[in-house]
């Protein structure tokens, strides 16, 4: 049976470790999960003696940094790992998941993702704008620092949780990276009274998170399938946006259209109300409205 070996109280890079083998290593989808005092070897064995054992973050094996002053981590030697295995066969795995675009967004995804862990593993989070925020908690590290003292004696339990949790970071990683490739190659700039704007046709709503974070103040989506639109100002800009629902209304009535008590946010359509209508205006009205 394969198996994964990983340190006692595994941290961020010895779980993003074993997720990347499980994940996108052919045939080691099922491969056990052990735990042995950092620095060891299961049963004192050589450390990759055994072409069915993999110890990472521990062992000073070629899964391990801990015997080297690189700055790489367990994670990133996992990684380089799978693609020289994937490369190398015709096995469905990294170097072959996904087409075109999509493969792209997968693998930068991947490699931002374990770029953040190597960050991480070597301490540079206290380099983070406003490092001691509370916001921090919330993330993977905080999340595993809390494990490990609830449940110290549960390691298995912590890796099936951090499986879960990566799944769905590199998830978010891939929506971003494709967020800012639609916003690239789609963005429509335009002004508006309290500073510039940013619009665009696509089904991905992270594009008006990602349009806020690169400084525009009001950012619009039309999802060209379902034909909702959301628009979203700043939240500590001068935007009132009740003017614009206001004529969004009169133009376009049959549609659902909801005006955010923060008056910064017009919405039409939304997961959380499966009975909304969407509205029939083009992107270029909604932006004419915005301008205005």
């Amino acid at each position: 049976m394969k198996t994964i070996v990983t340190h006692i109280a595994p941290d961020v890079d010895a779980v993003t470790s074993v997720w990347l083998l499980k994940r996108f290593l052919p045939g080691w989808e099922k491969a056990d999960v052990d735990f042995v005092p950092a620095g060891k070897t299961l049963n004192n064995e050589i450390v990759d003696s055994d072409p069915e054992i993999l110890h990472v973050d521990t062992g000073m094996g070629i899964l391990d940094h801990h015997q080297t002053d690189e700055d790489t981590c367990a994670a990133r030697r996992c990684l380089e790992y799978i693609k020289s295995k994937t490369q190398k066969s015709k096995s469905p795995g990294l170097a072959r998941r996904g087409a075109g675009k999509n493969q792209k967004w997968e693998n930068e995804a991947l490699e931002r993702l374990v770029e953040v862990v190597n960050d991480i593993d070597h301490f540079r989070e206290v380099y983070y704008p406003n490092p001691n925020a509370d916001f921090y908690e919330m993330g993977l590290i905080g999340i595993l620092d809390g494990l490990k003292l609830t449940m110290a004696d549960k390691n298995i339990k912590i890796v099936d949780f951090s499986m879960i949790a990566l799944d769905g970071i590199y998830k978010s990683f891939q929506n971003k990276v494709w967020a800012e490739e639609e916003i690239k190659e789609k963005g429509i700039e335009f002004k508006t009274p309290w500073g510039k704007g940013l619009a665009l046709e696509t089904i991905n709503d992270e594009t008006v998170r990602i349009a806020q974070k690169q400084g525009y103040t009001v950012a619009v989506r039309k999802d060209p399938k379902k034909g909702f639109v959301r628009i979203k100002a700043l939240p500590e800009s001068k935007a009132n946006l009740t003017p614009c629902y206001n004529i969004y209304k009169k133009m376009d009535p049959q549609a659902t259209w909801f005006l955010h008590a923060s008056r910064k946010m017009v919405l039409n359509g939304s997961v959380k109300n499966p009975d909304s209508k969407p509205s029939s205006l083009t992107l270029r009205e909604i932006i004419d409205v915005l301008q205005k």
